[in-house]
């Protein structure tokens, strides 16, 4: 046995020509044979004590694939286990498994399987938010990815004593050295959902600014038998989309055939091909709701063509964001490890209807090479290039990540963007710095970004430009002792300030400044409560008003004059109470409150706001989920009590899982928005807001929306690139919010979608 808490880390894992049925029994013979990995020690909310719940984990690996066994005991509570959609198993007992076939201690394959054997798949970084933008918060699947899918195979089943899970991944699913033998590092995490606990295999402290540097090893790995690895992954889509017109309802058909391939030029290097991909987007669960959002609000990647390979793309200040990419025709990527560098290189060609002028194909050359130095160390380049027509923008990019002392690290980026348009070029730079300290007991996390007016990325996301922002992060923890009421407290004092990006070196006052204050609690069985005081001060830039004008009358003579933008705004105080409750076995909630002053930034005035958000999730059921959500707001005019905006959503999400790869899920979400009238802040006047194309002035007058989307979807997925989507979905409106008497269907639309992966 390998005893985690006595630092037997290095595994001979055993070589053993057999295989082994996965169905969650481990009952076969060379399960006898395996290395096995104890000693757990519990890692969230209090690191370095021994594990409450006993833990086994079983590894060895066959000529095709590495297989690994776990016998999780739980004498203390029950164990959460649903059957789940894939990546859904947040909320239930799980063990992931986390494979670093690189051994680079940077990047890991995550492998996690809950008690039933639903699968949650994805990559952990160390230092990148990822390229597809997917990780998790609140410490479940921490730093984890997960949007790429990989084929493998899990099964298991609940105990008397706890649960036990199989697995099998083979060799052709994942990356590794194109080397023999070589080594592998390794370390495995269990979430206890009764307790809220997080258990390690390897004794990792929160007193590292790396978690995966702190691994185990898997030794001596010899004769994998990878074979050819070709993927062909033929698709077909069909939609039928709805519209009311003058003349009654329309429909509009657009079916699409396509394929996607994949090649393993060798262990460690992959090529990807595309033709006609699919990039329809059927995860009716990804809600986004913005309220009074003055910028572009990220939407994570789901597109399984670009997922393949995407943790080589990861950058700072997220300059690769490959949903800028729209409808290609085709692409190819490669993607992979050489030595020590990491390689990424993307080139598509878009569709015609996404370019400036309606006639030419927008070309995408995205390329992202990073090198490792030292332990834990890294520096890399980056360069993307859109072509649209005569114009253009490209991006070149330099940073490094320093890992030093266990605790610190500092990274820095340069960026230079070179764009053309219409004739006339521009450059821009962009710049950033971050000194970072991850103690146990104290933190900090101190960051100075620049990014320059005429700074685009039209390959990436950057969504506000000509800002300096420097951000200063102080965290404090202070533990229980075990078994104590309060486990753990993190107090958070955030400062940061937004300054205007030509101003900022001659000392002039900031646009905005932020101090926050925040303290949360995780108590004995793990209940969360928070507290979050805010300080706020703005200054509003008159490039944002430009177009706004004011519709003055005198002596019954009505006249237009400019608009006058406020003074800056002090003083904006709020608070934020929010609580957690544990994930039950058929329950859980949040809750979060927010009160004090806000700013109505489309008038601009300051405001009294009423924020609430809530989620309740209930699972009656191993097979059905149902979660509400529900997001209000309010800000009424602080000079006159009278309302500026009213936001009132509710979602409800409910999923009925058949089986593993069967599921049928209905969303509903009724969005209610009301804005009033815009007014001067100074004299009540109504506003004017000129039109960019006909330069006409016109009332800011109120909005309102009251309307209710509803999606249907059945699924078929057996596994990551077979699939059968079935869905449907509506839109309606009507006059009153919430009246449901007058519902009009608005649009509809019908999709289809089925694909087939051919593994050679």
């Amino acid at each position: 046995m390998h005893h985690g808490r006595l630092g037997d880390l290095t595994v001979a894992i055993p070589r053993i020509e057999a295989t082994a049925v996965i169905d969650g029994t481990l009952a076969e013979a060379p399960w006898r044979r395996a290395a096995v990995l104890t000693g757990f020690s519990q890692y969230m909310p209090v690191d370095g004590v021994p594990a409450t719940d006993s833990t086994e984990v079983l590894v060895w690996y066959a000529p095709e694939g590495i297989y690994f066994g776990v016998r999780a005991f739980e004498p203390h509570g029950v164990v959460n286990a649903t059957l789940a959609d894939r990546d859904k198993i947040e909320t239930d007992d799980y063990v992931q498994i986390l494979l670093d076939t690189y051994n680079d201690r940077r990047r890991a394959f995550v492998f996690g399987v809950n008690p039933l054997g639903v699968q949650a798949d994805g990559i952990r970084s160390e230092g990148s938010m990822g390229a597809a933008g997917g990780r998790s918060a609140s410490g479940r699947f921490e730093n984890v990815d997960m949007n790429p899918d990989f084929v493998y195979e899990s099964a298991g089943r609940v105990t008397d004593v706890g649960y036990e899970i199989e697995m099998f991944i083979p060799f052709k699913s994942i990356r590794y050295q194109a080397s023999e033998p070589q080594d592998w590092a390794v370390n495995v995490i269990r979430k206890i959902q009764h307790s809220g606990y997080e258990d390690s295999w390897v004794p990792a402290r929160r007193a590292n600014a790396s978690f995966l540097a702190q691994s185990g090893t898997l030794e001596g790995l010899q004769g994998i038998e990878r074979g050819r690895l070709l993927d062909i992954n033929p698709f077909a889509t069909g939609r039928l989309d709805g519209a009311r017109g003058s003349d009654g309802w329309t429909y509009d058909a657009t079916p699409e055939i396509g394929v996607n391939g994949r090649w393993g030029i060798t262990p460690n290097l992959t090529l990807d091909g595309t033709v006609n991909p699919d990039f329809s987007q059927v995860e009716a669960d990804v809600g986004v709701i913005t309220v009074n959002e003055r910028f572009a609000v990220f939407i994570p990647e789901k597109r399984p063509f670009f997922l393949e390979g995407i943790e080589q793309f990861d950058t700072p200040n997220q300059l690769i964001y490959m949903r800028r990419i729209q409808e290609p025709l085709g692409g190819a990527k490669l993607s992979g490890k050489v030595g020590s560098l990491n390689v990424g290189f993307l080139s598509t060609l878009d569709a015609t209807q996404h370019s400036v002028s309606g006639d030419d194909n927008p070309f995408y050359n995205l390329l992202r090479i990073r090198s490792d130095l030292g332990e834990n160390s890294t520096a890399g380049i980056g360069y993307t290039d859109k072509i649209d027509g005569d114009d253009y923008n490209r991006v070149a990019s330099a940073d490094a990540r320093l890992v030093f002392a266990k605790l610190y690290f500092i990274e820095a980026q340069l960026a230079g963007a070179f764009t053309r348009t219409d004739g006339e070029s521009r450059f821009g730079p962009l710049w950033e710095v971050t000194a970072d300290r991850t103690g146990r007991h104290w933190g900090f996390h101190y960051t100075l970004r620049g990014i320059d007016p005429d700074f685009e990325s039209q390959s990436g996301f950057v969504p506000r430009t000509g800002i300096v922002e420097p951000t200063f992060i102080n965290r404090l923890t202070a533990y229980g002792k075990p078994g104590a009421l309060l486990e753990n407290v993190n107090t958070f004092i955030w400062l940061s300030g937004v300054w205007d990006y030509d101003e900022f070196f001659d000392l002039s006052a900031p646009l905005e400044t932020t101090v926050r204050p925040s303290m949360s609690f995780t108590l004995r069985g793990n209940w969360r409560p928070s507290l979050t005081p805010s300080w706020r001060t703005v200054a509003f830039e008159p490039e944002f008003y430009a177009d706004y004008h004011v519709e003055t009358s005198s002596g019954g003579v009505i006249d237009t004059v400019p608009f006058v933008v406020p003074g800056r705004l002090n003083d904006i105080i709020a608070l934020s109470v929010g609580l957690q409750t544990p994930e039950f076995r058929r329950f859980a909630a949040s809750v979060s409150v927010e009160f004090g002053k806000d700013v109505a930034f489309f008038e601009p005035a300051p405001a009294n706001a009423v924020k609430l958000n809530t989620t309740l999730t209930w699972r009656p059921t191993d097979q059905i989920r149902a979660e509400l959500r529900h997001q209000y707001a309010r800000l009424n005019r602080e000079r006159d009590g009278t309302r500026y905006s009213t936001a009132n959503i509710p979602r409800l999400k409910l999923e009925y899982q058949l089986s593993r790869p069967i599921f049928v899920r209905l969303v509903g979400q009724y969005t209610s928005q009301e804005r009033d009238a815009l007014r001067d802040p100074r004299t009540d006047d109504a506003i004017l807001l000129r039109d960019p194309a006909t330069g006409e002035l016109r009332r800011a007058d109120a909005q309102t929306t009251n309307d209710l989307r509803i999606d249907l979807l059945f699924s078929f997925r057996p596994t990551p690139g077979t699939v059968l989507f079935l869905g449907y979905g509506t839109s309606l409106t009507e006059s009153d919010a919430f009246s449901f008497d007058d519902l009009e269907r608005v649009s509809d639309g019908f999709f289809l979608k089925a694909s087939y992966l051919f593994r050679m």
